[in-house]
């Protein structure tokens, strides 16, 4: 039955509506995640062109590992706050909203200083069996670093949860960005050139230091932003099963994006760990206008979905798969023809990562066309089954890994890198269409007009 003229209008004008205000908001957080990529290169240019490639090598190793390990410190709840908060507000049930915010800040503190210590410890076991305390100490920077990752994490999730973008994501994006690459080139002209233990010591404290400024920001703005044990235990019971699946699943993606430069290090050499590291980082800027797109719509797909209003969280993921993909596309190009000078900026000798870097971009450019397919999954309440899909794919792709990196080193990691990644998105979206329906690729605009 057709839908009378005046809804039909209304419905239009509600998606127009709902459009203006996500692209608004998309913009904003683009601009800052602009700005965050161009400080982002700058920091690793300035490190890698003030520090030998043996000591940017272990850098770029202990970074990856505090990265991949600090997911583990969120406990899930970077992604669970983002349905969590949204949903319980949308019943006027304020109180669980609240108990969500503060027990996600507890479990995070919770997590991060238990990885801490147990990586802190294992670097001075590391250095005690080499008979160099010294050997290790690249590992115990890297576990101090850990908790800061969590909490910055965790706290830009829960700030945009309730609305929030530059006081959610300009501490840590802007700020500590900022300030790293500055004390680094200030060190060096005072004839400083750190080692890779104590570039990782300054990050971490200088992003402990943008966190108290985020704090002091939220609770001035009147934002939710407080640590609390009292409601844990209830928390835990109604949501730790979800909240499990959301960290296995953010897990999974950190080490989809980390674990290469990590097994680079141990089985290669840390020289090519610094290489692999900035050809992956280079290739990640494709991602740019995706992720700053994802990052406002992940609560407008909650709501929209458990609404029970499908279109227009088709919509939404359509809007957000089209605009990543001619952004990702538009820089791909750009790698193409010119990735050996850009890759250059961190010393001549990084330009010989040019195929790892258009490898790479490969995987990057099909996670782009098939749109926020993850977003789609873990806000609909599917996150046990993007885990099983995607975790199954990927694991499968680091089994090979660790048996191709020993034998013919970082284009076989980037090969399997790109393969599985295009294999799990595809996967991924396939399931979300079949079993949500919602198409997340660029194929949604064709549902859109099927339903107009």
């Amino acid at each position: 039955m057709a839908e009378p003229s005046g809804q039909k209008d209304e419905l239009g004008s509600g998606a127009a509506a709902l459009l203006r205000h996500g692209l608004t908001r998309s913009l904003a957080s683009l601009t800052i995640k602009i700005v965050t990529a161009g400080l982002t290169y700058f920091s690793f240019v300035v490190l890698s062109r003030t520090m030998s490639s043996f000591e940017y090598g272990l850098f770029a190793f202990g970074f990856s590992l505090a990265t991949l390990l600090s997911i583990g410190a969120s406990m899930g709840q970077q992604t669970a706050i983002l349905r969590f908060w949204p949903e319980d507000m949308g019943r006027g049930d304020a109180a669980s909203a609240e108990n969500a915010v503060r027990s996600g800040w507890a479990l995070t503190l919770i997590a991060g200083t238990v990885l801490g210590a147990g990586l802190g410890l294992a670097g001075l076991g590391y250095g005690a069996a080499r008979g160099d305390i010294g050997s290790g100490a690249h590992l115990v920077a890297a576990a101090v670093l850990i908790l800061p990752m969590g909490a910055a994490e965790y706290a830009s999730s829960a700030l945009r949860a309730q609305g929030a973008v530059w006081t959610a994501l300009a501490p840590r994006d802007i700020l500590w960005r900022l300030s790293l690459p500055l004390a680094v080139v200030g060190l060096f002209i005072v004839g400083i050139s750190l080692a890779g233990w104590q570039a990782l010591a300054l990050a971490a404290t200088l992003l402990t230091l943008t966190l108290f400024l985020q704090v002091l920001s939220a609770r001035r703005r009147g934002y939710d932003n407080a640590v609390g044990f009292a409601g844990l235990k209830d928390y835990w019971t109604r949501r730790g099963p979800a909240s499990r699946w959301f960290l296995a699943g953010t897990v999974v993606d950190s080490a989809a994006l980390n674990i290469d430069i990590v097994l680079v290090g141990l089985f290669v050499a840390a020289e090519s760990a610094g290489l692999y590291f900035n050809a992956f980082r280079t290739a990640g800027l494709m991602t740019l206008f995706m992720f700053a797109i994802t990052l406002v719509i992940a609560p407008m797909v909650a709501r929209t979905y458990h609404a029970g209003d499908i279109r227009k969280a088709q919509l939404i993921s359509t809007f957000c798969a089209w605009s990543g993909f001619v952004f990702s596309l538009g820089v791909f190009l750009i790698y193409v023809f010119f990735g050996d000078l850009i890759l250059s900026l961190f010393g001549e000798s990084y330009a010989e990562g040019t195929l790892i870097l258009v490898i790479l971009s490969v995987g990057l450019l099909a996670d782009a066309a098939t749109g926020p397919s993850r977003i789609v999954m873990n806000m609909t309440g599917h996150e046990r089954q993007y885990v099983i899909i995607f975790g199954t794919i990927i694991g499968i792709g680091l089994v090979a890994q660790l048996a191709v990196i020993p034998l013919f080193g970082i284009v076989a990691a980037a090969g399997i890198n790109a393969g599985t990644r295009v294999i799990a998105q595809f996967a991924i979206a396939s399931w979300s269409w079949r079993h949500i329906g919602i198409d997340t690729s660029l194929l949604g605009i064709f549902r859109l007009s099927r339903n107009s």
